[in-house]
């Protein structure tokens, strides 16, 4: 017989229950107590915990790593993304311990932020994860994870983990990985600090300083061969998935992805930063390939490259582009001058490569699908006063019928609370 335990609002839970029938009524339990608590006293117990809080699910991943059994799946949501993609960087480091950074790949980053948070409380135990998928969509990031316990596995963590190294000028970024192995005479493995620094102190290709941050999980993020398992089970069901087209599309996106690259680069910000015109994605991720190295799209942006050529090689791409595609003068000191001032040591070749669609792109397979409706994104906390305020910025339909309140009306709580003020005042002034 399989337990499920689930811990959301008790009288609703259980209402859910009754409705779906006597099977849900012998396989799923409410519970009513703190779920750190609860998962605390049931270690190695369950073959899947989900996290979905309001919020930061940081407060829950200790007791969670301990509760789920070996080899099962910890599914963990987050929402908190102005943290995560770097609107506090120090609210994000007390939170998951990495510092974020502002880049176009920001959303990735997040990932890979929560991912190396997850990885550090289960170290603590003598753990380690194995992601098998991890998105981001909307307005949250969302991970699936594998959780086993090996000792000599866990040394291995350093190799997983690294800081980044972001241009303040350009869109240079380098990776410095926390740790390295080495072989003895014996052929045992020793693990070591990783060298560096990967960067000198003044960015190479434009001259600007380094921003610092993570780290990050800089490891597979998918199970590639799980995800197509399931991207062929869902499309053998599909008439089962009312969010079919959704999930097909992130799902066939996902499986495109270069699965080693960590993070990605965005066309539209390098043409930014030179102030030229942009090439085709298609033209440039043709001189990509052409120039000897790997190239994809990502499903955190549709605008997003990830490839494994250095950012030399990129740099000297588009000062070929900029070369056939001239651009106004800009003032020495710009970053974009800078960098086109080198001569390109790269004769890029932009001619079309056979690999510079994916098969999805080339069968036409819708890979980015618009909002579901309008105004969408996340919605008020549960309990919070609906104001006006909610109104402008979401919209009335929104909100869900709630009542909107007049411009410069009071909440009906707050009305309450002054007229009981102005009443409690007035049975206590004396009368003359």
């Amino acid at each position: 017989m399989i337990k499920v335990a689930i811990n959301p609002s008790v009288e609703a839970c259980r209402r859910n229950i009754k409705f779906n029938g006597s099977v849900a009524c012998s396989k799923v339990e409410s519970h009513l107590a703190d779920a750190r608590v609860y998962m605390l006293t049931h270690p190695k117990e369950f073959d899947v915990v989900d996290l979905d809080p309001y919020g930061s699910p940081s407060v829950f991943l200790d007791s969670a790593i301990q509760s789920v059994a070996d080899g099962g799946m910890l599914m963990c949501t987050a929402t908190d993304m102005a943290v995560l993609c770097g609107g506090n960087g120090e609210v994000c480091y007390s939170k998951y311990g990495s510092y974020p950074l502002r880049g176009k790949y920001c959303h990735e980053m997040a990932l890979r932020i929560l991912l190396a948070c997850i990885e550090s409380h289960a170290n603590r135990y003598k753990r380690y994860i194995e992601p098998v998928l991890s998105v981001q969509m909307d307005f949250y990031v969302r991970v699936f994870v594998r959780i086993y316990t090996s000792a000599s596995a866990m040394k291995s963590t350093p190799l997983k983990l690294s800081y980044v190294y972001q241009c303040i000028g350009c869109d240079s970024f380098h990776l410095q990985p926390v740790g390295r192995t080495a072989s003895n005479k014996n052929n045992s493995v020793r693990y070591l600090p990783g060298f560096g620094p990967v960067v000198p102190q003044l960015c190479s290709d434009c001259g600007k300083k380094f921003n610092m941050g993570g780290p990050i999980w800089s490891g597979r993020i998918h199970d590639q061969e799980w995800v197509n398992s399931i991207l062929g089970e869902v499309k053998s069901m599909k008439d089962r998935y009312p969010a079919y087209d959704r999930i097909s599309a992130v799902l066939t996106t996902i499986s495109e992805e270069l699965p080693d690259v960590p993070l990605f680069l965005s066309l539209h910000n390098l043409c930014s930063t030179l102030k030229c015109t942009s090439p085709s994605a298609v033209m440039f991720r043709s001189a990509v390939i052409n120039a000897g190295y790997r190239v994809s799209g990502t499903h955190v942006n549709p605008l997003g490259l990830k490839t494994d050529a250095p950012m030399d090689v990129i740099w000297d791409i588009m000062r070929c582009w900029v070369k056939n595609h001239p651009v106004k003068a800009q003032l020495p000191d710009q970053p974009g001058s800078v960098i086109l001032a080198k001569e390109p040591t790269l004769q890029a070749n932009f001619a079309r490569a056979v690999a510079s669609l994916s098969k999805a792109q080339a069968k036409k397979v819708a890979r980015f699908l618009p909002n579901p409706e309008k105004h969408w994104g996340p919605k008020p906390r549960a309990g919070r006063q609906i104001t006006s305020k909610h109104i402008s910025l979401l919209g009335a339909e929104a909100v869900n019928g709630h009542l909107s309140l007049e411009d410069g009306e009071e909440p009906d709580a707050k009305r309450q609370k002054t007229e009981d003020t102005t009443q409690k005042t007035e049975d206590a002034t004396p009368s003359s």
